[in-house]
């Protein structure tokens, strides 16, 4: 009797310890990235071109284009005033800008601000 009461002890103990046992997995802060990593990722030629905010009627574009002979990847535009509504944004026809338009309520103008990521 008291081998079998021992037997069932042990077998008690190792199903026990099978159904405790948990997988630990440590995490770890990803490593600084190098600025020489961070611009090897960017496209060739990489460039953020603004157009500052100007004053303009409302409804009229205002056009951005990349310089020389690089495209734009994408873009956007701010409107800028108490009551300012962005109308639009979005890439020239061309492929080599990029256009914002908008319109404010009470008012004749707008501010308009646009912004355009270039690359070669």
């Amino acid at each position: 009797m008291r081998f079998k009461k021992s037997l069932l002890l042990s077998i008690a103990a190792l199903t026990t310890a099978a159904c405790v046992t948990a997988t630990v997995v440590t995490l770890q802060a990803p490593a600084p990235v190098a600025a020489a990593t961070r611009h090897a990722a960017l496209p060739p030629g990489y460039q953020l071109v603004t157009l500052p905010n100007a004053n303009v009627p409302n409804f009229q574009r205002r056009t951005l284009y990349c310089p020389g002979s690089k495209r734009v990847l994408g873009g956007g535009a701010e409107a800028r005033g108490n009551a300012a509504i962005l109308v639009g944004s979005f890439p020239t026809s061309d492929g080599r800008g990029w256009i914002g338009l908008g319109r404010q309520i009470g008012y004749n103008d707008v501010g308009i601000s646009v912004f355009a990521i270039c690359a070669d």
